[in-house]
C-alpha cells in the first residue's frame, strides 16, 4: 500500500510538473514574441522614417514648383532610389553582391517586385481620382483606414493573426490619426452645435440635403477604399518577400521595386500628358538645384519603408507613418510663428504611443495544445 501511495504520488507530481513546464514553456514563448516584436532595429528605422515623412510635405512644398512635371520628379526618386540602395549594398562589408544575387531570376523578379510596384501604381491612381471628387473630410477618414486593410492583408496572405488588445490597438490608431488630422475635434461645444443643429433641422421637418450620387460612390467612395485595401495588400506582398525563409535582402528588393517602377513610368511615358510636356517643355522645365532636396529625403523615404516592413512589418510602418503627422506639426510649430502644436497634435500623439505600446506587447499568440495526461 505504501508503495502504491508512494507511486500514486510520484505520477501526480510528474503531471504536475509536465502542465507547469508546459504553461512556462507557454509563458517564456509569449514573452519572447513580444519583446522581439520591436527590436531596437526595427525602432530606428521607424523612427527614421517617421522623421522623413514627418518633414517630406515640409521640404516638398518649400522646394518644388507647383508647375513642376510631377512625373520627372517620381521617376527621379526612383533613379536616386536605386543608387543609395546599390552603394548601401556596396559599402556593406557584411553583404557580398555574389550571395544576395544567388538564386535571382526574371521570374523571381517579376513575381516579387513587378507585382508590388503595379499595385501600388494602381493605388495612386485611385487615390489620385477619389481626391478628385471627394471633400478633404471623407478622403482623409477613408485614407487612414490603410493599417486595417494592411491587418486584413497580412492575415490573408501570411496567416498573421492579430489579438483582441491588437485589433483595439489598430482602432485606436485610427483615432489618433483623425484627432491629428482634425476630422475629431477635441472641442465639446463643436459636438453640441452639431447634435443641437441636427435637432432643430429634425423640429422643424426641414430635409436634409444630403445625396449619395452615383458618381460621388463610383469616383471616390470605392476608389479610396480600393487604394486602401491595395496598399495593405502590396505592403503583405512586401513582408512576405522580405521576411519569408531566409528574407530577401531590403536593399536588394528596393532596387527590384525601382527598377519595376522605371520601367512602368518610361512606358507611361509615351503615352501619358506627362510624357508630352516633356517632349515640349524638357524634362527639366521648373527644376532648380534645390528640387533635389525632398527628391533625396523622399528616395531614403522609400529605402526606409523596406526596412521597416522588414524589420517590423507593414503594420508598424502605419504606426511610424501616425507619428509622423506629429513630428510634421511640431515642425511647423518650430519655423512658422503662425502655426502652433495644437492640443489634438498632443492628444493624437499620445493615442498613437499608446496604441504602439499595446500592439507591441500584447501580440497574438496560439494557445497551446492540451495535454492530456493518463496515470498508468
Amino acid at each position: 500500500d505504501i508503495t502504491a501511495a508512494s507511486n500514486s504520488h510520484h505520477r501526480h507530481q510528474a503531471i504536475y510538473a509536465n502542465q507547469l513546464n508546459n504553461h512556462i514553456n507557454f509563458t517564456m514563448a509569449a514573452s519572447k514574441l513580444s519583446s522581439s516584436s520591436l527590436s531596437p532595429t526595427a525602432l530606428v528605422f521607424m523612427g527614421l522614417l517617421a522623421l522623413q515623412f514627418g518633414i517630406q510635405p515640409i521640404v516638398t512644398k518649400k522646394f518644388t514648383s507647383p508647375e513642376i512635371n510631377k512625373s520627372t520628379v517620381i521617376f527621379t526618386q526612383e533613379i536616386v532610389k536605386l543608387l543609395i540602395a546599390m552603394i548601401g549594398i556596396t559599402l556593406n562589408t557584411s553583404t557580398k553582391w555574389k550571395d544576395i544575387t544567388s538564386g535571382w531570376s526574371i521570374q523571381s523578379w517579376l513575381r516579387l517586385a513587378l507585382l508590388p510596384a503595379t499595385i501600388y501604381l494602381i493605388q495612386n491612381l485611385c487615390s489620385l481620382l477619389a481626391y478628385q471628387n471627394l471633400d478633404a473630410i471623407t478622403y482623409n477618414v477613408l485614407n487612414q483606414t490603410k493599417t486595417l486593410s494592411a491587418a486584413l492583408c497580412c492575415f490573408l496572405l501570411l496567416g498573421k493573426r492579430q489579438s483582441k488588445l491588437q485589433i483595439v490597438a489598430l482602432v485606436i490608431l485610427l483615432v489618433a490619426a483623425l484627432v491629428m488630422e482634425g476630422i475629431l475635434p477635441l472641442n465639446l461645444e463643436y459636438y453640441m452645435n452639431y447634435l443641437s443643429n441636427t435637432t432643430a433641422a429634425a423640429d422643424s421637418n426641414e430635409t436634409t440635403k444630403f445625396s449619395l450620387s452615383s458618381r460621388h460612390v463610383s469616383h471616390g467612395v470605392l476608389p479610396i477604399m480600393l487604394a486602401s485595401f491595395l496598399s495593405g495588400l502590396a505592403g503583405a506582398i512586401t513582408q512576405k518577400s522580405l521576411q519569408s525563409g531566409g528574407g530577401r535582402n531590403a536593399l536588394m528588393f528596393t532596387m527590384e521595386l525601382c527598377v519595376a517602377s522605371i520601367l512602368i513610368l518610361l512606358v507611361s511615358f509615351a503615352t501619358s500628358d506627362d510624357g508630352k510636356k516633356i517632349q515640349e517643355r524638357g524634362f527639366f522645365d521648373q527644376w532648380t538645384f534645390l528640387t533635389l532636396v525632398p527628391i533625396l529625403t523622399n528616395s531614403a523615404g522609400g529605402i526606409l519603408v523596406g526596412l521597416v516592413i522588414k524589420y517590423a512589418g507593414t503594420i508598424r510602418k502605419g504606426f511610424a507613418l501616425i507619428f509622423g503627422i506629429l513630428i510634421s506639426g511640431i515642425v511647423q510649430s518650430l519655423i512658422d510663428e503662425n502655426k502652433t502644436l495644437t492640443k489634438e497634435d498632443i492628444a493624437g500623439g499620445v493615442l498613437a504611443a499608446l496604441s504602439l505600446w499595446m500592439h507591441a506587447s500584447f501580440p497574438y499568440v496560439a494557445a497551446p495544445a492540451k495535454m492530456k495526461a493518463k496515470a498508468e
